[in-house]
């Protein structure tokens, strides 16, 4: 273990999240592959080691800042590019069922390999658009806790998610540093959803500049309503907005 991974455990620790040996093995393991992979396909800009130890593996693992990932078994992570959040989390917390979903197949052939190469199971990697997979029953109203990760605006994200959250359930959002206009704008969709906002979480990344994040926790109180999510492409073209 050398500094950078030393430094990250630390962090963690402060937090209440403790690593073996070997979940620091498969974080390291997934650095070498995230750079490897990037050069053959854009994966992430970021690439310098301990950016991406920071930027990437410990803002994933800030969910379980927030949120009890004890108490979660099922998760989906929509439009998950490399793997964040949903990745870091299985790693540190490996009871966890995992699926993600994304639209390009490049990124899902990454991440089965990377599953391969971390040695976990119960990882479930799915090209699809959300709009489609959503109406799958398999996967409507059906996990414990979805997040997503800076992938589009909140009131399309409500449209996005919400549909495979499970009653009771829970979405978390991972925004950056300036989240109030675009909360003002996700009330109508929340409604229409079935969601309720119960708390946006402020946080920053340790010694980084400009590095403010909002994590965004709602929970949905009844079923999707059939008529969501609308056919793929809709709801960025159309957010529910209130006109």
């Amino acid at each position: 273990m050398d500094s950078i991974q030393s430094k990250f455990r630390d962090l963690l620790a402060e937090k209440g999240i403790h690593l073996s040996d070997r979940q620091l093995d498969q974080f390291e393991t997934y650095y070498k592959e995230l750079v490897e992979w990037n050069e053959k396909m854009n994966l992430t800009g970021i690439t310098e080691r301990e950016q991406v130890y920071i930027k990437h593996f410990y803002d994933s693992l800030s969910v379980a800042f927030f949120v009890n990932m004890e108490e979660k078994k099922m998760v989906a992570d929509i439009g998950s590019g490399a793997g964040f959040p949903s990745i870091p989390l299985k790693i540190a917390f490996p009871h966890l069922h995992v699926t993600i979903v994304d639209s390009l197949n490049k990124r899902i052939q990454f991440l089965n390999h990377l599953c391969t190469q971390l040695q976990v199971s119960d990882v479930n990697c799915l090209h699809g658009r959300a709009e489609d997979v959503a109406r799958n029953k398999a996967h409507r109203d059906q996990y414990d806790l979805v997040t997503a990760r800076a992938v589009a605006r909140l009131t399309v994200l409500n449209e996005f998610c919400l549909p495979f959250v499970k009653v009771q359930g829970h979405f978390l959002a991972m925004k950056g540093s300036e989240v109030e206009e675009e909360l003002q704008e996700a009330g109508f969709s929340l409604k229409e959803l079935r969601g309720q906002l119960l708390h946006t979480y402020r946080m920053e990344l340790p010694e980084q500049e400009a590095s403010k994040r909002h994590l965004v926790l709602i929970q949905k109180g009844s079923p999707t309503p059939a008529k969501y999510p609308r056919k793929a492409g809709t709801p960025l073209k159309m957010p529910l907005i209130k006109q």
